[in-house]
């Protein structure tokens, strides 16, 4: 059974009208007479939504009984005993309720999509698994719900349903994305036109480049060599020398001109001619680049000219940029040089710059470099001058009489100009050719392959071994040109990834990307397994085409050691290249025992924190905790002493002293206590549904009844925590801004619902904290200020971001307008219906076109 075909609507935000849009294709294909149904969409109580859901046929959705809810989810049995030709399934990165067929709903649609079946679905931006970091800089907001990148990108359709950010605020102010009372929330908050822009420039560069993918799909499918210019990507080559940065500066300035432009900067080793270039000057280019927004490329190639261009061609590009040549005016003898190349090479669909810079004619540039040692051109002229020299030659020397030796040197000197040019064969070749032709014109008997006198004989032997040897030397010399010219771009390129390794600037994936490149492979791993028996795992991987299982699945493997291999598809490479290959696998289990290292030092630096933590723990038990023991001990001592009559004013302020220092002595060993159980990652939140107005009031007995202004209404959504944990945080914030706020000024503790968030704000009146110490206020034994020492061990702020975290809440610190301090505790608001198993809101709002 063919599988069925996966349609994804994209949107930047909720209001877009995925939904909708979805909705309307499927009255456009039952049109057409498509089986098309509804297996699960939300409309969320808008109007226009639910009208376009009339007419169309809806699977009975699976009801679900979790935690004590009922919860409705889609019933992918039902769909598949239906068997539509087209199913709708709403919110791709949806989490089902616990008890459900597959735990995301991505999941659910991989089964109808294996049984045939043609699926419409939608999706936000911000649900992107490899975004989920990004959109929380933007938003400020942690995506909870998430499908991977690898699902969407495998629709066969992705469409996005754009609009801009005020069409979309105006779309909200009128009540057609969220409630009324959420609407004032949601503009001042989520739906910011700052955040919308982002949000939306990402869901366009991501469609981008998902388009790029499947255009560069079509053009290798079809072999397709000609550029189509449909953004502006800019090469630079690069030769290692200083005016490299300006080169990269000019490009990204041309990139700027067009949108989407993109900057590709690259160096090319070659076997022959080749200048040694920096690594130094490389590296700051390299960095140059990165920083511009463009990628440095590193490739091997024998032809200058031709390996720019053709990789210019395969990365689709529409400019090249090349610096004036460096050489001397002198050394164009030698070629027209690697700009001028390129320029007559790149046809109508390459537009090249040549780029002035102060390093013009300074130095020597880098020749047109033919041809692995020769060059084709120099051994054709070599051959051609190995039997056509001689054959002109003798046709000369029949008309005047010079004498045999004179003959013979000119014969040499012929075979000396072939081995010149074409080396030790066209030498060989005009050696004998010409020993037959002095044999046969110039020495007696005349017109025949004899020699009659000795001493003709021995001058044609000389001949013809000076004619060997200096072919021999020739061609030596060339190899070993080639030799060392290839000797230098290796070490060359071992010496710029040695330095960066060394530095911890590339990355394993980056690695391997670079000896694909470098080697012009379709793919590369690097595959290990723990023991002989064991399979083989994969450690790291960059290109494309199916994950190798094995070394010997690949076309070239370079072991490393007993259990490590770097495995290569694509072509198989010469046995001169392993070596190059030997130093780059090195190189990357070198990166991976750095990885693993970092992660083991990692976890011994939270160890050394953990210690640190003891020894500030024991340093506090020295003094906070005696503290309140002493206060406590003197007053029992009073009240037991049959020295004093102490009246019943006095007893009861002594026994209220014990009160409030064994009150003191609980709350800082409950802290103590649970910034122990942070440390250790004991604490297992027990999440429910509860209301913030019934926690919140429960944090307040241990502050004085004046000291706080309550603002949290009722009608606020659950929220999804461990109220005895919420309860400690917002006592924690409570007393912490009771303490430093002035006398006769309330703190004032405020509630209110956001996207999917309800946030809590605990503000206070007092100095308030600079900007560059916000987060150190929240580091374990931090008192800032001049906090006197009866004021805590500072763990109060530590503990209740600890346990904010520990319930995928965030608390971060705000100033106060006007001064002070405002703590904001953000935590996951609960919704009704499916919505309970964990699913965003800015997933599951839709609104109609």
């Amino acid at each position: 059974m063919a599988r069925g075909k996966l349609r994804i609507y994209l949107g930047a935000a909720p209001g877009v009208g995925k939904t909708y849009a979805m909705l309307a294709e499927a009255h456009r294909r039952l049109e057409r007479g498509t089986d098309c149904v509804v297996a699960y969409v939300e409309h969320h109580g808008r109007p226009r939504t639910e009208t376009l859901l009339h007419g169309l046929e809806q699977v009975p959705r699976r009801r679900l009984e979790h935690r004590g809810g009922s919860f409705e989810e889609m019933d992918v049995d039902a769909v598949l005993r239906r068997a539509p030709a087209v199913a709708l399934v709403d919110e791709l990165a949806h989490t089902n309720v616990p008890g459900s067929r597959n735990a995301k709903r991505w999941q659910d649609v991989e089964e109808l999509l294996a049984a045939g079946t043609d699926v419409v679905s939608t999706v936000n931006i911000q649900h992107l698994e490899s975004l989920g970091d990004v959109v929380e800089s933007i938003t400020g907001v942690r995506q909870r719900e998430t499908v991977p990148d690898e699902v969407v990108r495998r629709a066969d359709q992705i469409e996005l349903v754009d609009m801009s950010p005020q069409a979309l605020r105006r779309r909200m102010a009128h009540g057609n994305v969220y409630q009324p009372d959420k609407v004032d929330a949601a503009l001042s908050n989520y739906f910011r036109p700052g955040n919308l822009t982002a949000l939306r420039e990402l869901a366009l560069l991501w469609v981008a480049d998902r388009v790029d993918e499947h255009l560069n799909a079509y053009r290798s499918e079809h072999r397709v060599s000609r550029i189509w210019g449909s953004r502006e990507r800019i090469v630079v080559g690069l030769t290692g020398g200083p005016e490299g940065r300006t080169l990269i500066r000019r490009a990204a300035r041309l990139a700027e001109k067009g949108a989407g432009g993109e900057v590709l900067a690259v160096y090319i080793a070659r076997s022959d001619g080749l200048t040694a270039a920096s690594p130094k000057e490389l590296a700051l280019q390299r960095t140059l680049v990165e920083d511009l927004g463009g990628t440095f490329h590193h490739v091997v190639g024998d032809d200058i000219p031709a390996a720019l261009l053709a990789f210019a061609r395969g990365v689709n590009a529409t400019q090249i940029v090349l610096g004036s040549s460096r050489r001397k005016a002198w050394q164009y003898v030698f070629g027209p040089g690697v700009g001028a190349t390129v320029a007559r090479e790149s046809g109508p669909d390459l537009d090249v710059h040549i780029v002035t810079h102060g390093e013009v004619a300074k130095g020597r540039g880098l020749p047109v470099a033919r041809g692995s040692r020769l060059g084709r051109g120099r051994v054709v002229a070599g051959w051609v001058t190995a039997l056509a020299g001689p054959a002109l030659l003798a046709l000369l020397l029949n008309t005047v009489d010079l004498g045999l030796a004179n003959d013979m040197l000119l014969f040499l000197a012929i075979t000396v100009a072939a081995a010149l040019l074409g080396g030790l064969l066209p030498a060989l070749a005009s050696a004998a050719f010409g020993s037959l032709l002095l044999n046969f014109f110039y020495t007696p008997p005349l017109h025949r392959l004899t020699v009659s006198d000795p001493r003709n004989i021995v001058a044609i032997a000389i001949f013809f071994g000076v004619g060997m040897a200096v072919a021999s030397v020739v061609d030596l010399a060339a190899r070993r040109t080639h030799q060392a010219s290839r000797l230098r771009a290796e070490s060359e390129i071992l010496s710029f990834l040695a330095g960066n390794v060394l530095r911890g600037e590339t990355s394993l994936e980056a690695l391997l990307e670079r000896v694909r490149e470098t080697f012009a492979m379709e793919s590369a791993a690097l595959l290990e397994r723990a023991g002989d028996v064991e399979p083989w795992t994969c450690a790291g991987r960059a290109g494309v085409g199916p994950p190798l299982e094995r070394p010997e699945d690949a076309d070239v493997d370079m072991p490393v050691g007993d259990h490590m291999a770097l495995a290569l598809t694509g072509r198989v490479l010469p046995a001169e290249d392993r070596r190059v290959l030997a130093a780059f696998a090195a190189q990357a289990a070198v990166v991976l025992d750095r990885r693993r290292l970092k992660a083991e030092a990692d976890r011994a630096g939270a160890l050394a924190e953990g210690n640190r933590i003891r020894t500030a723990l024991l340093a506090a038990v020295s003094h906070d905790l005696r503290t309140p023991l002493a206060g406590i001990k003197a007053a029992v001592s009073s009240l037991r002493s049959d020295d004093v009559a102490w009246s019943e004013e006095d007893r009861a302020e002594l026994l209220e002293g014990i009160e409030e220092g064994a009150d003191r002595l609980d709350h800082l060993v409950g802290n103590l206590l649970d910034m122990s159980r942070l440390q250790t990652g004991t604490v297992t939140p027990l999440i429910r549904e509860i209301d913030v107005d019934e926690v919140v009031p429960m944090a307040l007995v241990g502050v004085p009844e004046d000291s706080v202004a309550l603002d949290v209404p009722e009608t606020l959504p659950m929220v999804a925590v461990d109220p005895g944990l919420l309860e400690r945080s917002v006592a924690n914030l409570v007393e912490n801004a009771v303490k430093y706020s002035p006398p006769g000024r309330r703190v004032t503790v405020s509630a209110s619902a956001l996207v999917d968030r309800v946030e809590v704000r605990v503000v206070d009146r007092g100095p308030g904290v600079p900007d560059e110490a916000k987060d150190r206020i929240f580091e374990p034994f931090q008192r800032y200020g001049d906090a006197p020492r009866g004021a805590g061990v500072g763990l109060g702020l530590a503990v209740a971001r600890g346990f904010a975290e520990a319930m995928d809440g965030t608390l971060t610190a705000e100033d106060t307008p006007g001064g002070g301090l405002t703590m904001v505790l953000s935590l996951r608001a609960a919704r009704p219906g499916p919505l309970h198993a964990g699913e965003d809101t800015a997933e599951q709002e839709r609104q109609p076109q």
